[in-house]
């Protein structure tokens, strides 16, 4: 909230951002863009501190912004051999800005124009660092194998096999499928006829055998009537 404030309250110079983000990684040199933003119609001297300057480099950490215009600075954080173990930065940057005479150029800029004992009127702007992760490459196939071998947690590389040569064993069963899909149409309508004609062939043979199948059935209720009036 005080980096906001001080932001509102300036009046030469806007810096953006307030969070200077570093996506960390080991061994792995790191930069990050400030841009310095003149609000006024006179030239702005600025000065860039830090609290570890082995660790950084800024450039320019010294330089005149333009009337009405912006300026970027570049600050590299050096490869570093050990990531901290709570990933957090407690490194500051503070940057000075002050009013300057017309056309003074950035070689003309010394460290005396920031001095507050002198009695010049020294705007400053205090900067945090912040870690980030690294942007993660996408591998959805690498992603895809750990969640199905997820529920088999105690098999490692033989889980991981089985789950690719499944994938694979799945792709080449689909392309036989699709070719004989025209042959399978082909038995589906010859085995279609073959019913067709089955049908008419029963329907025909039950026509014919209908009277028959009454005397049969006559024949068969008069024998067990028969039986019955013998018995009784």
């Amino acid at each position: 909230s005080g980096d906001l404030i001080e932001m509102s309250n300036s009046e030469l110079l806007t810096v953006e951002p307030l969070d200077l983000q570093f996506p960390f990684e080991l061994r792995k040199q790191i930069s990050c863009s400030l841009y310095l933003t003149n609000k006024t119609d006179n030239h702005v001297a600025f000065k860039v501190k830090t609290t570890n300057p082995k660790k950084y480099c800024v450039r320019p950490n010294t330089g005149v912004v333009l009337p009405r215009s912006t300026c970027e600075v570049l600050v590299t954080m050096q490869a570093q051999k050990e990531a901290p173990s709570d990933m957090q930065c407690k490194d500051k940057f503070l940057l000075q800005g002050v009013t300057a005479s017309p056309g003074i150029t950035a070689k003309d800029v010394t460290p005396e124009m920031f001095s507050k004992e002198a009695g010049y009127l020294v705007e400053e702007t205090k900067l945090r660092v912040t870690y980030v992760s690294p942007p993660q490459p996408q591998s959805p196939v690498h992603e895809g194998s750990e969640e199905g071998s997820s529920p088999r947690a105690s098999v490692s590389d033989n889980g991981q096999a089985s789950e690719f040569s499944f994938q694979r064993f799945s792709a080449d069963k689909v392309e036989p499928q699709e070719g004989t899909s025209e042959m399978l149409s082909l038995i589906s309508d010859i085995e279609l006829v073959d019913v067709q004609e089955q049908l008419r062939r029963d329907s025909k043979r039950s026509q014919s055998g209908i009277p028959l199948m009454y005397v049969l059935l006559f024949g068969l209720i008069g024998l067990i009537l028969g039986y019955i009036m013998k018995s009784t």
